[in-house]
């Protein structure tokens, strides 16, 4: 018998465990005799056709189970800990890191850094691979854990311990090599430094990651984000309209050249930095297949389109006059209020009023939608004609609740501003639906 225990929380219903007699409460502790360190190893050796599983009661009793099913064919076992092992949480000391510059009185889980690749694999988060050994690489290869993404910042060994604040942190190179020449995907991310990683040091890190190419598949470039909650940390210089304009201009060389020599522009940059620069977007073929959307990189791109096809497929009707409004960040108010008035040539009687929220919690110079709070909307909207809904984005809530970066709630919201909120998901389809109320 295994030594360790994992806790089941929920079994599917329908599903083979349940039809096993398996039931929440029960505790895994090995299949086919092997023990099951975390989540790889659980997909892993559940994929089989022939199962032998080993199952504690709550009582004490142990049952062998003998399963016959497909390959691949889901067990429909869920864990307490979807790792099963925890996540592992991250040794760097990142000049920019934005965990850093949250206040002080906010919930624990979100000083929590992780560092995990499994979370990259499983959920897209970005890893540095400073804390990863071989023997871990090597298993990410043996499970085909593909496409890993990582934060790669720069490729210069000393300046890259400098910025991650780890002695480790200089041979990012050797292991993306490493994976690449066994067949696992790689995405990259650059934080920019204005004045530390940008400039030259950004020529030598998209010349280095390119000759990885296609084994790095996207690299994306995306500003620093500072607070205001920067007492004692590095100083960090926020881009303005004229140094955007310069990363900018830097990044559609190696775009061109890139595009010519690969086949592909490889390297892409964050809506962020179009806006900043006040110029026009990329068009949305430039994005190519959108491989860092959920990055910021071509998200605006991709929602113009989207409201545009779902416009072409729609009745211009309203049941009646309809009177909302928005609340949004900063940065993509104007392209809001344009994306509205589209919307609103075909739909008469429909009025919107749309409100850029300042970011008090974080400082002026956080200007995304997602990272707005709920006390600055209550604030700030206090008075404003609302109409009969106001529309907030799902990216400022955390997953799967109903509960904002400051721990206040929709309802919260609701009572406070005396309106019916509308939680918008990210697509342009959502979008228009919510405009004219389907």
């Amino acid at each position: 018998m295994s030594n360790k225990k994992i806790k089941i929380c929920m079994v599917q219903p329908e599903s083979i465990a349940e039809e096993a007699g398996i039931e929440a409460g029960d505790r895994l502790l090995s299949i086919n005799e092997k023990t099951i360190k975390d989540i790889f190893d659980y997909r892993y050796y559940q994929a089989s056709e022939e199962l032998l599983l080993e199952i504690e009661k709550p009582d004490g009793e142990i049952w062998e189970i003998e399963v016959e099913k497909d390959e691949n064919e889901e067990l429909g076992l869920e864990f307490e800990d979807s790792l099963i092992d925890g996540a592992k949480s991250c040794t760097n000391k990142c000049i920019f890191c934005f965990i850093d510059q949250l206040p002080k009185g906010m919930r624990e889980t979100v000083y929590f850094k992780d560092d995990d690749s499994r979370l990259s694999f499983l959920t897209g988060n970005y890893v540095t691979l400073t804390n990863i050994k071989n023997e871990e690489l090597k298993r990410i290869i043996h499970y085909r854990m593909s496409p890993i993404n990582v934060s790669v910042h720069t490729t210069n060994p000393d300046l890259r311990k400098l910025m991650l604040g780890n002695r480790f942190a200089g041979d990012v190179l050797n292991k993306i090599k490493m994976l690449t020449d066994n067949g696992i995907e790689v995405n990259c991310q650059i934080v920019l430094c204005r004045d530390i990683n940008d400039k030259d040091e950004l020529d030598r890190t998209i010349g280095d990651l390119a000759e990885f190419a296609p084994g790095v598949s996207s690299v994306s470039i995306v500003p620093v984000g500072i607070s205001r909650h920067r007492e004692n940390l590095f100083e960090l210089i926020p881009f303005d309209k004229e140094s955007s304009t310069e990363v900018i201009k830097q990044v559609h060389n190696w775009q061109n050249k890139l595009l010519k020599d690969k086949g592909s522009r490889l390297i892409y940059l964050s809506d962020e930095f179009y806006i900043n620069a006040d110029v026009d977007l990329p068009k949305y073929k430039d994005y190519e297949d959108f491989p860092q959307i959920e990055n910021g990189v071509g998200m605006v791109a991709s929602l113009k389109k989207e409201v545009i096809d779902t416009l072409k497929h729609k009745k211009g009707t309203l049941p009646g006059k309809r009177h909302i409004s928005i609340a949004t960040g900063r940065l993509v108010n104007k392209i809001i209020i344009k994306l509205v008035e589209e919307i609103k040539t075909k739909y008469e009687g429909l009025e919107v009023n749309v409100y850029a929220v300042e970011n008090n919690f974080f400082g002026p110079n956080v200007t995304v939608c997602g990272l707005l709070t709920g006390q600055d909307i209550a604030e700030q909207l206090n008075g404003k004609e609302l109409g009969q809904e106001l529309l907030i984005s799902r990216s400022m809530l955390r997953a799967g609740e109903h509960v904002l970066l400051d721990d206040y709630t929709v309802e919260q919201l609701e009572d406070g501003l005396k309106v019916k909120i509308r939680i918008v998901d990210s697509s342009g389809e959502d979008f228009v639906n919510a405009l004219i109320g389907k």
